[in-house]
């Protein structure tokens, strides 16, 4: 009898011990969870932006065309030139932020007109309609699409604590032009467009 009580007070210490190591444990755990933890995560952090590039890409391209004299209207289909289906990323996002709360970010960082594209949107290889209606179109002319890229790094401070780094790669805008030839191109994209789709010697060429 005294030989099972032993046993049974034996049983009830290793008992004991073993939930107070368990409770050790998670304490610990919650300790050295807990301080880090509400650290990282922030809210109102301050952002400091870095090696901002800005870049366009031809998307697409029109047909060359000619037209008579008098011609007032125009439609055509503009096919893309690749396959490739653009989207945005961003890495390093914040604990207790969000991608798209970095991406409004670095669009009040560049004063942007409009919202820079967010992170479930992507660009692919349609291929689309094109139509002018008003105004006399005369001689040789060139129709182009593309995307404006913007790449950035930054660093997301809250107090004291080191920086959260990242990258954002988006979008300001998907657009294109439709010059004559006789028109300086505007930008990268349109040059290049200038330079496949005019006529040698014109002054869309020259100036690209």
């Amino acid at each position: 009898m005294r030989g099972s009580a032993h046993r049974l007070r034996a049983a009830g210490l290793a008992a004991l011990l073993l939930t107070a190591g368990a409770s050790a444990c998670t304490s610990g755990s919650d300790d050295a969870a807990g301080p880090d933890a509400r650290a990282s995560v922030c809210t109102d952090g301050t952002y400091t932006w870095s090696g901002v590039r800005h870049r366009t890409r031809l998307t697409a391209l029109g047909e060359p065309v000619t037209f008579p004299a008098g011609t007032d209207s125009y439609e055509t289909r503009l096919k893309p030139l690749d396959r490739t289906v653009h989207r945005v990323t961003v890495t390093g996002t914040p604990e207790g932020t969000t991608e798209a709360d970095v991406i409004r970010a670095l669009g009040a960082r560049l004063k942007a007109e409009e919202p820079l594209a967010g992170p479930s949107e992507t660009e692919g290889p349609e291929e689309t309609a094109f139509g002018r209606h008003t105004g006399e179109l005369e001689g040789a002319y060139y129709l182009w699409r593309e995307i404006g890229f913007v790449d950035a790094d930054f660093a997301y401070r809250c107090g004291g604590a080191d920086p959260v780094r990242g990258h954002v790669h988006t979008w300001e805008r998907v657009g294109g032009g439709f010059l004559s030839c006789d028109t300086s191109p505007d930008g990268a994209a349109g040059r290049t467009a200038a330079e496949r789709r005019c006529p040698a010697g014109s002054p869309a060429v020259k100036r690209a």
